[in-house]
């Protein structure tokens, strides 16, 4: 995944890059960083499925703050 479709799928989720990084427990500097390589798939893969979520009316963000992420 490129960086401009990562962007894609998480405004399509409804979050900025700074909440997506804080949602799922990253540095949000990591994801203006993707844009110089390319986007982890672990990354890819948790910013689509958050973008689906979103579109099946699924509370993503209680469903990723209910167990802790150090």
């Amino acid at each position: 995944m490129e960086y401009d479709e990562l962007k894609r799928q998480i405004g399509k989720a409804g979050l900025t890059n700074k909440e997506f990084a804080k949602l799922i427990r990253i540095n949000p500097n990591s994801i203006t960083n993707f844009k110089k390589k390319s986007v982890p798939k672990n990354i890819a893969i948790i910013a689509t499925l958050i973008a689906e979520m979103k579109e099946h009316r699924v509370d993503f963000k209680a469903v990723l703050n209910s167990f802790e992420i150090k």
